[in-house]
């Protein structure tokens, strides 16, 4: 079991940072597959690896972490932008004077999209960072509404069998 638990955190942690990578799809086929794991433990493996590799955005975003300089855009003055590049740069800035003004907005907008995945987790894990939520904060969150979400997504198909029988 630890080994299919490790398998589940590190393909969380891989779909956290490779967006194209389904974890759900993921969660389905491993209990089908699987149904001696208990939902709570693939639920926790699988929050922790979403969250541990969304940390990386967040941390970017925050400016914790500092990146290579060939992920880095190069600034440059908005006067030198083309006009579209200029309204997505003071839109941008908009959004985040907004989260700066308005961080429990963040915080809840964070915990919805932690559980549901609307807005996108991804979406709100960047504007967290911008905004400057705590790392305990954004990990907390995080995890929890993962869990939640994992966990039920991993009781399913058992309890579609209990309802089909």
């Amino acid at each position: 079991m630890l080994v299919w638990l490790g398998l589940a955190f590190g393909i969380a942690a891989g779909s956290a940072l490779v967006p194209l990578i389904s974890v759900e799809l993921f969660v389905i086929g491993l209990v089908s597959q699987q149904p001696h794991i208990s939902c709570w433990w693939l639920g926790g493996a699988v929050a922790l690896g979403q969250v541990g590799g969304k940390l990386v955005y967040f941390l970017a975003a925050r400016g914790s972490l500092h990146l290579p300089s060939f992920l880095k855009r190069r600034e440059r003055p908005v006067r030198e932008l083309s006009p579209r590049r200029a309204r997505w740069a003071a839109r941008l800035e908009v959004v985040r004077e907004r989260c700066h003004e308005h961080p429990h907005w963040m915080f809840g907008t964070h915990a919805v999209a932690s559980v549901v995945g609307m807005p996108p987790f991804m979406f709100t894990t960047v504007l967290a960072g911008l905004a400057g939520m705590s790392v305990r904060t954004y990990v907390a969150t995080g995890v929890l509404g993962r869990f939640a979400r994992y966990t039920a997504l991993a009781a399913s198909p058992a309890a579609m069998v209990g309802l089909l029988h």
